[in-house]
């Protein structure tokens, strides 16, 4: 995220390029491991309210819904990193506030600095969270946590957040520290991480074990015997470095 003057305050421009970034990454099999940051001083601080407001459409356009598309226009930045089948890290420092939390929230892992800001801060506007917020918070924390900071909208440090479940691990240079894990996630078999990522997204919140079950076996079964599965193998018992094709 590049609007640094207003620490990534997210603007129609920046929505509009959230979304196409993630369309992007989602076709591009040669894609191992995706690393979401903002510049300058954070890492979002959430809606453009003005810029919004001063536009033609208002605030109205974020509600809008293309077509048979599952989220709406304000949804996607944050819903549609799960349609990237390549894992997606947030490095979070500075501000992370509203819209900017729920687009992190919308990553597979975040780093966050230990003194960052972090908060659930659409009460303070009279609103709701409303960019995909049920689809992953809920498998992060408890539901009185969730509302917790929702009703309140307080601002959590990196390592408050990190105690609550927000964010997967601290680090005094997140950026660093999640170039470093995607440079290692780029390693391993492309098409074993991304079944991984389908298989946990598919079946994490799901209480139907035996559905569960059969999709872990469909996974595995579309790996065994693959060039990537043979060259994770041969790789593991030769101490070579593996040579992985693109996932069809």
């Amino acid at each position: 995220m590049v609007r640094s003057d207003k620490h990534n305050a997210l603007d129609q421009a920046m929505f509009e390029s959230l979304t196409g970034a993630a369309a992007q990454l989602a076709n591009d099999s040669s894609v191992r491991a995706v690393v979401l940051h903002g510049e300058g001083k954070s890492f979002c601080s959430g809606l453009d309210v003005a810029s919004f407001m001063s536009g033609q459409g208002g605030t109205g356009v974020l509600l809008e819904r293309d077509g048979d598309r599952l989220a709406n226009f304000a949804q996607r930045v944050a819903y549609d990193w799960s349609l990237v089948p390549a894992p997606v890290i947030a490095a979070i420092h500075g501000n992370c506030f509203g819209g900017g939390l729920q687009i992190a929230l919308g990553a597979d892992i975040r780093i966050a600095a230990p003194e960052a800001k972090l908060s659930i801060m659409e009460v303070k506007w009279g609103l709701v969270p409303d960019m995909g917020i049920t689809q992953t918070l809920p498998r992060l924390v408890r539901i009185d946590v969730a509302k917790e900071l929702t009703f309140s909208g307080r601002i959590v440090s990196g390592t408050d957040a990190l105690a609550l479940g927000l964010v997967t691990r601290t680090s005094d240079d997140p950026l660093a520290s999640a170039l470093e894990l995607a440079e290692e996630v780029a390693q391993k078999s492309p098409d074993a991480v991304r079944a991984a990522k389908r298989l946990y997204d598919e079946t994490w919140v799901s209480d139907d074990a035996a559905a569960a079950l059969v999709r872990e076996s469909e996974l595995q079964a579309g790996l065994i015997g693959k060039p990537n599965q043979l060259a994770a193998v041969v790789a593991g018992m030769s101490g070579e470095q593996p040579v992985f094709v693109d996932p069809a």
